[in-house]
């Protein structure tokens, strides 16, 4: 079976190593800039044009930013969807606005092209590692063909309905991490002007129902003032956009999102958009005049 894969950055470039080492030697790559691509051939991939993918590849990947970037390398000008054909299947692993998912799907139903949305959580660690987790939505029939190409770069593989869902539960995840995030640095917050250790109060209640992996995760950052990055607030901001340009398509009330994407588009406007997600606590240390756990 022919691979293509298109996104070669910080998740897609060790994906598609994975792909490689995991029993699917026939791998097309191609990527905006030549560089990652190149280096991809060395191992054994071939470097290809969008052309060449999408004509020869009996699958075809992509890992691209959002949704306007999915778009143009599939149905731009000079998009992939132009050189496919019947019988082929399409994945995009990028977390996009699942409406846009649709819209892609729909384009390629009319060439009689089979489509999995696949977001991934996890960050650059388990791309590395071959453990993302990845939530897809399509037809289960292609689901579970496409099951073991998908478990060469990931540790869990969660069908979640039909084409579409899969961006959607990504993004459900991304407003339970961002809000509570920010209801982390809001309790460690009151301690500190409390006058209470917040090293002491995580410690105290991390193992009741308020302990999360977001505590675990990011309260040790915020008091340790350490902001470098795992996931960018830019990121995030894309994320939450594409939730609420969801929620307003099918009118899904979502007020904690709003201000969780006030707090992140304040520290960007300090210049904060490089920083991890946990510097969301820094907002609340600027209005304070503190420094949670220092």
């Amino acid at each position: 079976m022919k691979i293509g894969f298109l996104g070669l950055g910080i998740m897609g470039k060790p994906m598609a190593r994975n792909i490689l080492a995991g029993g699917f030697p026939d791998l097309y790559v191609w990527n905006r800039s030549p560089g990652p691509a190149e280096a991809l051939a060395e191992a054994g991939a071939v470097a290809a044009t969008k052309e060449q993918i999408g004509r020869e590849c009996d699958v075809i990947l992509t890992m691209l930013p959002d949704s306007p970037q999915v778009k143009a390398v599939m149905l731009g000008p000079d998009g992939i969807a132009q050189y496919m054909h019947a019988g082929q299947v399409y994945i995009d692993m990028s977390s996009i606005n699942p409406v846009s998912s649709r819209e892609i799907a729909e384009a390629l139903a009319k060439i009689s092209v089979e489509m999995l949305d696949a977001p991934v959580s996890g960050g650059e660690p388990k791309a590395v590692d071959g453990t993302l987790s990845f939530m897809v939505g399509g037809k289960q029939e292609v689901f579970d063909r496409m099951k073991p190409l998908l478990l060469t770069m990931g540790s869990s593989v969660t069908r979640c309905g039909e084409i579409g869902a899969g961006n959607t539960t990504k993004l459900a995840n991304q407003i339970i991490v961002a809000c509570n995030i920010q209801a982390v640095a809001e309790a460690l917050t009151l301690a500190q002007m409390a006058g209470v250790d917040p090293a002491v109060v995580v410690d105290a209640i991390k193992g009741g129902l308020a302990g999360s992996t977001v505590l675990n995760a990011k309260a040790p950052m915020m008091i340790a003032g350490n902001d470098q990055p795992g996931f960018r607030i830019d990121l995030h901001i894309k994320d939450l956009n594409n939730a609420l340009s969801c929620a307003h398509t099918v009118g899904a009330p979502l007020p904690m999102t709003a201000e969780a994407m006030e707090v992140l588009q304040n520290i960007r406007h300090d210049g904060g958009g490089s920083k991890d997600h946990s510097a969301m606590a820094q907002y609340y240390e600027k209005l304070a005049g503190i420094k949670i756990g220092r």
